[in-house]
């Protein structure tokens, strides 16, 4: 059969394809060729500009000329480049036999061999994959992260003065206000997202077993650690100074660990958004043509928070793994990182899949203000806590105790409360402070 979105294996090819499309310029085996021939091209860029002194007379003007061949790279460049892999039966020297095709045709055939000079393959992949990640975090995860907490700041803003009723264990407790709770998530989301953003985005760049030993022994004078820092922050890159063949993988598994925690937040609202739509506090807007349930017309599910919160369980079963496998490897290197690498665009899509269901989902609230008066109102015993805090201010004895006897296992109301705070021996300007109490006003300071 034809590859195509209903014959995919993957549901990021197949059913999500258009919600995660653009990750393709990233993490696809194309944008993975494309992203070495940058590396090689720019390597070769800057060892003319050192300049090595076989390069010091390398043409300036073909900078150009040279970076159009990953610039404009397309799918018949990265067909050429499997064509050649066929041969050579190793994807990196693949990649080195395309540019040397390309340079050929600039006429630069006396520089050939300064193509992946002293490099082995892990040098370009250690860069290529790093940077492809990076780029995909500043063009579109983060960004979607920060949609969604605009999007949570805006309802925060809109539902601030709303007074819901609390619930710690699942029971009645003091009140709050629903717009501070979504600040809760805003605050959570923002201080990880910023955590992530600190994380390095480092890469290994030094000869096969990350000595620079090639690139010492044919120009021993030159200092290759320093060209190497300077390379890889060319790229935006922070080199690791002490390096196997292989990137030791720490700063990555550091991502991949904050990215769990952005999700898990997202988790955790998902779960209090689809438990407040249970209780009713907010209806779903429709839309014609929707069905809600295959048997119950009535039925409007909170699908795009469960779709989200699946979604989000994938990508950290993925990002727990990456965290835990990439920083181990044999000696110094085996290839078990290679296979798994190849999979680090798929917990980012899944991601952004989940992220785009959350906010689907939150455009589709509709508060239901009646359902978190009536929640308050049958749940007046909530102002225990107020009335027993002021009578310990004012010295009154045992009111913690007083107040569990009037409460606990009964059903409360305004005229029972107010009976209780009658039969007080206390002043009387007291007892009107305690009068005014109600469970909407009783919501702190937020």
């Amino acid at each position: 059969m034809e590859l195509n979105t209903l014959t995919a294996i993957s549901p990021i090819d197949g059913r999500y394809r258009n919600k995660v499309s653009g990750l393709a310029s990233y993490f696809s085996e194309w944008a993975l060729i494309k992203y070495r021939i940058r590396i090689e091209i720019e390597y070769f860029i800057a060892l003319a500009e050192m300049p090595l002194p076989q390069l010091s007379q390398f043409d300036k003007s073909l900078y150009p000329a040279l970076r159009d061949v990953y610039l404009n790279f397309d799918e018949n460049g990265a067909l050429r480049v499997k064509e050649i892999e066929k041969t050579t039966n190793h994807d990196v020297k693949a990649v080195e036999y395309y540019i040397k095709e390309k340079l050929q045709g600039l006429g630069i055939d006396a520089y050939l061999e300064f193509v992946h000079f002293g490099l082995t393959s892990q040098d370009v992949n250690n860069t290529s994959i790093p940077l492809s990640l990076k780029e995909c975090n500043e063009d579109v995860l983060f960004p979607s992260v920060e949609n969604l907490i605009r999007n949570l700041n805006a309802l925060a803003a809109e539902w601030k003065d709303i007074p819901m009723l609390a619930r710690t264990h699942g029971q009645p407790a003091s009140p709050t206000k629903l717009g501070k709770e979504i600040l809760v998530f805003t605050e959570r989301l923002q201080k990880q997202l910023d955590m992530v953003k600190t994380i390095p985005t480092a890469c290994k760049f030094g000869g096969a077993t990350g000595n620079f030993n090639a690139h010492h022994v044919a120009y021993p004078s030159l200092d290759w650690v320093s060209f190497g820092n300077s390379f890889c922050a060319s790229l935006g890159l922070s080199r690791s100074q002490y390096t196997t063949q292989i990137e030791h993988y720490d700063m990555l598994a550091a991502y991949c660990d904050g990215m769990k925690r952005i999700n898990t937040i997202i988790l955790d609202l998902d779960r209090d958004m689809w438990t407040y739509i249970s209780m009713e506090y907010f209806k779903q807007k429709t839309k014609a043509g929707e069905v809600g349930s295959s048997a119950m017309p009535h039925k409007v599910n909170p699908i795009d928070f469960e779709n989200s919160e699946g979604n989000l369980g994938i990508a950290n079963a993925l990002f727990e793994h990456l965290a835990a496998k990439l920083p181990v490897s044999r000696l110094q290197r085996d290839l078990t990182d290679s296979t798994v690498l190849r999979n680090l665009g798929v917990p980012v899509a899944h991601t952004i899949i989940a992220i785009d269901a959350t906010n689907r989902g939150l455009g589709k609230l509709l508060l239901n203000e009646e359902a978190f008066r009536a929640d308050l109102n049958k749940n007046r015993a909530v102002l225990a806590e107020a009335i027993q805090t002021i009578l310990r201010r004012e010295g009154y004895p045992q009111p913690y105790e007083k107040l569990k006897e009037l409460t606990r296992g009964k059903e409360i109301n305004a005229e029972s409360i107010r009976e209780f705070i009658d039969g007080l021996d206390i002043a009387e300007s007291v007892k009107e402070e305690m009068y005014t109490l109600t469970p909407e006003n009783y919501t702190g300071v937020f």
